[in-house]
């Protein structure tokens, strides 16, 4: 309890307790914010599973308990992965198990990058102490989608960098790798 107190706390005022450990949201988005659609993505871009792979690799990735669920393989290799769950007695193969976010963090203390992988839950408890958003802007929109991303206020946000796609014979959608920085974020 003393501890999520302070999490919070320290949560608000950006205290020396990130200077070590970035928090970064990495996601895939249509058009309209839309992410899934029944516990699944709405597209199949072989170019975004690359880009997420070759930023996550190596680093720890928090997830919901849908989302662990979706993934076809279990848990992702080369990767701590950690599951949120409110049922604190289950438990998932090659993978940490928490309750809140505040227990990941304090679990996290040595971690360089702590990645947000999903879903649409656990971004919404995370958006406003993510450091870093990687985004995947698809260039389409979804109408049987029935999860979103929590609408982003550019204005709390800087892109560090840009690269756009076309579509073409493996990545049927336009799409745009956006990385953003939160404006009072600091390494300093």
């Amino acid at each position: 309890m003393v501890f999520s107190v302070f999490l919070k706390f320290a949560v608000l005022l950006k205290s020396h307790l990130y200077i070590f450990m970035l928090i970064s949201i990495i996601v895939g988005v249509g058009r309209n914010n839309e992410i899934g659609c029944n516990n699944d993505l709405l597209w199949k871009l072989p170019a975004d599973m690359k880009h997420f792979k070759e930023i996550t690799t190596g680093h720890s990735i928090v997830m919901g308990r849908k989302t662990f669920e979706s993934l076809p393989k279990g848990a992702l290799p080369n990767r701590v992965n950690i599951v949120l769950s409110r049922n604190k007695a289950v438990s998932f193969n090659n993978c940490l198990v928490f309750s809140s976010i505040e227990e990941v963090v304090g679990s996290q203390r040595d971690t360089e990058e702590l990645f947000i992988i999903g879903g649409s839950e656990v971004y919404k408890q995370t958006i406003s102490l993510a450091d870093k958003l990687y985004l995947t802007r698809v260039d389409a929109e979804f109408d049987n989608a029935d999860t979103f991303f929590p609408e982003i206020d550019y204005s709390e946000w800087k892109e560090i960098s840009r690269e756009e796609h076309f579509s073409d014979e493996n990545n049927p959608y336009n799409y745009t790798f956006l990385e953003l920085e939160r404006k009072n974020y600091s390494t300093d």
